[in-house]
């Protein structure tokens, strides 16, 4: 088939592979160069560089909403377009445009974390499974009928990095075969269970060790490895970016053996951290050079 892709992260690379061995990928839309490093100079996106790889043409438009870049898209004759964490809202001409219609690679179990955060948001608030849904697209937040989904569970030292990576290629899979069977029947979400997975926030990232040890857990595997779940040690800002629950206690920000701290209700041990100006590192090697006050601020 002939198919526009539209992408912009990592996330979206696999899916971008996987459907270009398949099909004639006719265009890729990415989002434009951003100035990045320190020297500020522009830098391609993920699936910017990777169509490249594969020698696709690519459009970077700011936007969608002029009636001259609708007809540039309505003119590759598309018979269908795939879009996976694009970063521009379709206008519903570019969503009628195609043959058959626009399908969205979602990482979420629909209605489940509608929006932009659902991996972090499922770790966070303590679900047992995610997945991926195939969605055919409409003008609504991730609110149009499902063609195909898949599951996995999230595991109890699972991150965001973890699932991303897992989802992805997951996704990749799945809308490959969801190419191979198209036409098919959609099936409408259900107007009950629907969350909204909104933006993570930086301020959510501060730990308050008052909090019980399973949400701070999941506070910090949720936000590894961006913005990555942080507290003070002495006068240094440290992320801590893998964790697991301890049978150990005591009060609220004390610090027990090793890289293990006390919460509000139980404890955490630490298991990976990151100093400022460092690379991330195993706890038992930050531990070689940083000595931890009796309690965590």
């Amino acid at each position: 088939m002939r198919v526009i892709f539209m992408g912009t992260p990592d996330f979206s690379v696999p899916a971008l592979r996987a459907i270009a061995a398949r099909h004639e990928v006719v265009a890729v839309y990415s989002q434009p160069p951003r100035a990045a490093g320190r020297g500020q100079k522009p830098r391609l996106s993920p699936v910017h560089r990777a169509a490249e790889e594969l020698g696709l043409p690519v459009r970077t438009p700011a936007r969608l909403k002029s009636a001259e870049e609708q007809a540039d898209f309505a003119a590759l004759e598309a018979d269908v377009a795939v879009v996976v964490a694009y970063g521009l809202i379709l206008p519903q001409p570019v969503l009628d445009a195609p043959r058959l219609g626009c399908l969205n690679i979602h990482a979420s179990l629909l209605p489940r974390w509608r929006g932009a955060a659902p991996i972090h948001r499922a770790i966070m608030s303590g679900d047992a499974e995610t997945g991926v849904a195939i969605m055919q697209m409409e003008a609504g937040l991730d609110t149009g009928p499902v063609l195909a989904e898949i599951a996995t569970p999230i595991g109890p030292e699972d991150t965001t990095a973890d699932l991303h990576d897992r989802l992805s290629d997951m996704g990749a899979a799945l809308i490959v075969e969801t190419l191979d069977r198209l036409p098919l029947p959609a099936t409408p979400q259900p107007a009950e269970g629907v969350t909204y997975a909104a933006k993570i926030d930086k301020a959510e990232a501060r730990i308050d060790w008052t909090r019980p040890a399973a949400e701070i857990d999941r506070q910090i595997r949720a936000l590894s490895p961006f913005p990555g779940a942080w507290c003070m040690v002495g006068d240094e800002r440290v992320k801590l970016l893998r964790s697991r629950l301890s049978e150990a206690g005591g009060a609220a920000g004390q610090v027990l053996a090793g890289f293990t701290i006390a919460c509000g209700t139980g404890a955490i041990e630490v298991i990976e951290a990151q100093r400022e100006g460092k690379r991330p590192m195993p706890a038992t090697e930050i531990l070689r050079g940083l000595t931890l006050p009796e309690h965590l601020g």
